[in-house]
């Protein structure tokens, strides 16, 4: 296990997200010593999906309109269908996510979490897997769509679904922790 000890990690969600897709690896990133804080245009709380039905309620850390990406190391982006969906149409998300892309900080993303990957611009000459309708829609933003259970593409890992988060969660805190090592270089070097 990685030491994620003061890695700091944003998880962007809002309503019908998928719930196994944030506590599963938002647990992982815990006990690897991140301090993980869900981001969310939703001011107080928002509402899981659970595979078929609406599941927990969920307290949000942080609104995304006080939120800024240099408050943070990386970012997670869960996916289920109405979560990613909502999101991508929101500039302000949008523009959180774009900022993690271009300061090179490492993104994890599943199952739908992609269609904000392509929303923020971030899709094109990248390998990514996704929940299999986003192919077309990746390969259109001129990304390489996987079939596979994680694939890493620079400071980019991202899964297909559910099924995939132990691969997933094992390939996000080694991407997360090749940032926290940079991270305490930086704080030990300007310290």
């Amino acid at each position: 296990m990685e030491n994620l000890k003061g890695l700091k990690v944003a998880i962007l969600v809002t309503d019908g997200f998928e719930q196994v897709e944030l506590l599963e690896p938002r647990k992982a990133l815990n006990q690897a010593g991140a301090e993980t804080r869900v981001v969310s245009p939703k001011d107080q709380r928002v509402k899981a999906w659970k595979f078929t039905n609406w599941g927990e309620v969920i307290p949000v850390d942080v609104p995304l309109d006080k939120a800024s990406s240099r408050n943070f190391d990386a970012l997670l982006l869960p996916g289920g269908v109405m979560n990613p969906d909502a999101l991508r149409i929101i500039p302000k998300a949008v523009a959180f996510i774009k900022e993690f892309f271009d300061a090179g900080k490492p993104v994890a993303a599943i199952c739908h979490g992609p269609w904000t990957v392509i929303e923020a611009g971030a899709a094109k000459g990248r390998r990514i897997a996704s929940w299999p309708s986003l192919k077309t829609d990746l390969r259109n933003a001129g990304a390489e769509w996987m079939d596979q259970e994680v694939v890493v593409d620079r400071n980019l890992v991202s899964s297909r679904k559910p099924d995939d988060i132990p691969a997933f969660n094992r390939e996000m805190i080694k991407l997360f922790g090749q940032a926290a090592t940079a991270s305490e270089h930086s704080r030990q070097t300007h310290a």
